[in-house]
C-alpha cells in the first residue's frame, strides 16, 4: 500500500507512535527528569498538528481500510481542534500537578490516549471504529479521574463514573447490535441505506439504546447523574481535560452515529432529543442557582450547555448540525479557559474551587478577574463574546424548523442561567475577600495562554464569520 492511502490517518499514526515513544522515555528518565515528559508531549501535540495540516487534509470524502475509517474536511477541523484545546489543557495543568506532586509521565500517556480515543471516533465509519474511540477515551478518562491516589473523594469519583459509564456502553453496545441485526451491516453508509420507513420496533428499539448512550456520553439529563460528582471529585488538572476535549468526540459520536448512520431515522431520534434537551436545559441552570462550589457550578453550566448543543441536532438539517458544531466548539474553548483560571487561582493545599474564594479576586489580580469576566459573560451569552453568537445560532435553526417552543424555552433558561454566570462576576469585583487566601499563581506561560483565551473568545464574538463559515462548510 502506498503512503497516499495512509496519509489521511497521520493524526493517528503520530499519535500512538508519540504514546511508545514517550512511555518508554517515562519508563527510564521520568524520575530524573520530571519536566521532560511533559515538554515532550506537547511537543508530539504540535508534531502531530504539523503533520496533520500537512498530509492529512483532504477536500473530499475518503474511506479507508476497509470502511472503517473515513477522511473528510469535519474529521480534519476537529482533529485540529483537539490537538490544540489538549496542548492548553496540558499546560494549564502543569503547575498544579507539580504542586500536589503528582506530576507523573502516566498523566501524561492517559491523556495522549484519550486523545487517541477521540481522534478514532471523529473519523469511524463503522459502528466497531466508533465503539472502539468510545472505549479508549473512557478507560483513559476513568483512569485519570483517579490519578490522585491520596484523595479518597477522586477513588470515589472514578468508581461512580466507572459503574454509569459501564452500563452506559452496555446500552450503546446492545442497540449497536440490534441495528447491526436488523440491517446485516456495520458500516454507516450502508446502515442508512437499508433503513426505510416504517421502522420496526427492533429499530426503534436499538435507536433508543443508542440515544440513551449517547446522552450519558455528553451528560444530558436524567443521564447527567455522574457529572457533577467527576468534575468535583477528579483533580482540577483532570476537571479541565474532561470538561473539554471530549465534548469534540461526543459531538462527533452524536453526528456519525444519529445523523449520518442513522439518517432515515430522524423523525424518532429527533423526538427524544427534544425530550432530553428540555430536561437538561431546566435541570442544568435550575440545579446551578444554589451550587457555592465552583467546579459543580460550572457542571451544571455543562448540562445546561449541553441542552444547546442537543437542540441544534433537534433540528435535525445539515444547518442544525453546524450550528451544534459551532457551539461545541466555543463552549469547548469558553471551559478551557474556566477552569484554566481554577488553576491558576490554586496553590499547594488550596483548591480555589469554593465561590467565596472569588470574593475580591479583582483587587489581589485584575488579569485574572478580567479574564473571568471575559469568559464568564461570553458563557451566559451576552454580546459581543462568542457565547451570544452560538446561543443565537442554535435559535436560529430552531426557528427555521418551526421549533418556535423550543426556542422560548431555551431563551427562557438563558435568561435563569445569566444569573449565576454574573453572580461570578459580582463576587470578584463588588465583594470583600474573606479571610487571608494565598497569592494567586505567578505562572507566566500560563498567564499569556489564559490572557489569549479570553481575547480569542472576544475576537471570536466581534468577527463570528469565518467560525460560522467553516462549521457550516465541514458539515455540508
Amino acid at each position: 500500500m502506498s503512503w497516499s492511502s495512509f496519509a489521511p490517518a497521520v493524526a493517528e499514526i503520530c499519535l500512538a507512535v508519540a504514546i511508545c515513544v514517550i512511555l518508554l522515555v517515562d519508563v527510564f528518565a521520568g524520575e530524573k527528569r520530571r519536566n521532560l515528559t511533559s515538554t515532550l508531549t506537547l511537543l508530539a501535540l504540535a508534531v502531530g498538528a504539523a503533520l496533520t495540516v500537512r498530509y492529512g487534509y483532504v477536500t473530499e470524502r475518503h474511506v479507508l481500510f476497509d470502511g472503517m475509517y473515513v477522511a473528510d474536511e469535519l474529521g480534519f477541523v476537529l482533529k485540529l481542534a483537539a490537538f490544540l484545546f489538549v496542548a492548553v489543557a496540558l499546560l494549564y495543568s502543569r503547575a498544579y500537578l507539580e504542586d500536589r506532586n503528582i506530576l507523573r509521565g502516566e498523566y501524561y500517556v492517559l491523556a495522549l490516549t484519550a486523545l487517541l480515543g477521540i481522534f478514532v471516533l471523529v473519523s469511524a465509519n463503522n459502528l466497531l471504529t466508533l465503539y472502539l474511540g468510545v472505549e479508549l477515551l473512557a478507560l483513559s478518562v476513568y483512569a485519570l479521574v483517579a490519578f490522585d491516589r491520596d484523595s479518597g473523594i477522586s477513588a470515589e469519583s472514578a468508581m461512580k463514573y466507572f459503574v454509569l459509564g459501564a452500563i452506559a456502553s452496555g446500552a450503546l453496545l446492545y442497540g449497536m447490535s440490534l441495528i447491526y441485526g436488523l440491517t446485516g451491516s456495520l458500516e454507516l453508509g450502508e446502515i442508512a441505506a437499508r433503513l426505510h420507513a416504517p421502522l420496526n420496533a427492533g429499530v426503534i428499539l436499538g435507536l433508543t439504546f443508542i440515544v440513551v448512550a449517547v446522552a450519558f456520553k455528553l451528560g444530558a439529563v436524567p443521564f447527567h447523574m455522574w457529572l457533577p460528582d467527576v468534575y468535583e471529585g477528579a483533580p482540577t488538572s483532570v476537571t479541565l481535560f474532561i470538561g473539554t476535549a471530549p465534548k469534540i468526540a461526543y459531538f462527533a459520536l452524536t453526528l456519525r452515529l444519529l445523523a449520518q448512520g442513522l439518517a432515515g431515522t430522524e423523525a424518532q431520534w429527533t423526538q427524544m432529543l427534544a425530550a432530553l434537551a428540555v430536561l437538561t436545559l431546566v435541570v442544568g441552570n435550575v440545579v446551578a442557582l444554589v451550587q457555592t462550589n465552583l467546579k459543580r457550578l460550572l457542571a451544571y453550566s455543562t448540562i445546561a450547555n449541553v441542552g444547546f448543543i442537543v437542540l441544534g441536532f433537534v433540528a435535525g438539517t445539515p444547518d442544525g448540525y453546524a450550528a451544534a458544531m459551532y457551539y461545541t466548539l466555543v463552549y469547548v474553548l469558553v471551559a478551557l479557559g474556566s477552569f484554566g483560571v481554577i488553576l491558576l487561582a490554586s496553590s499547594r493545599g488550596f483548591e480555589a474551587d469554593r465561590l467565596d474564594d472569588y470574593k475580591g479576586l479583582y483587587r489581589r489580580d485584575p488579569l485574572l478577574a478580567g479574564a473571568m469576566m471575559v469568559l464568564m459573560f461570553s458563557t451566559a451569552g451576552v454580546p459581543p463574546f462568542v457565547g451570544f453568537w452560538a446561543k443565537l445560532r442554535i435559535f436560529q435553526v430552531l426557528w427555521e424548523t418551526g421549533h418556535l417552543w423550543l426556542v422560548i424555552l431555551a431563551a427562557a433558561m438563558s435568561v435563569v442561567g445569566a444569573y449565576y454566570y454574573l453572580r461570578v462576576i459580582k463576587l470578584m469585583y463588588f465583594d470583600e475577600p474573606t479571610g487571608q487566601l494565598p497569592p494567586v499563581r505567578n505562572e507566566m506561560a500560563v498567564r499569556l495562554a489564559l490572557g489569549v483565551n479570553a481575547a480569542a473568545v472576544l475576537a471570536l464574538g466581534l468577527l463570528p464569520g469565518p467560525l460560522l463559515d467553516l462549521c457550516a462548510r465541514v458539515i455540508h
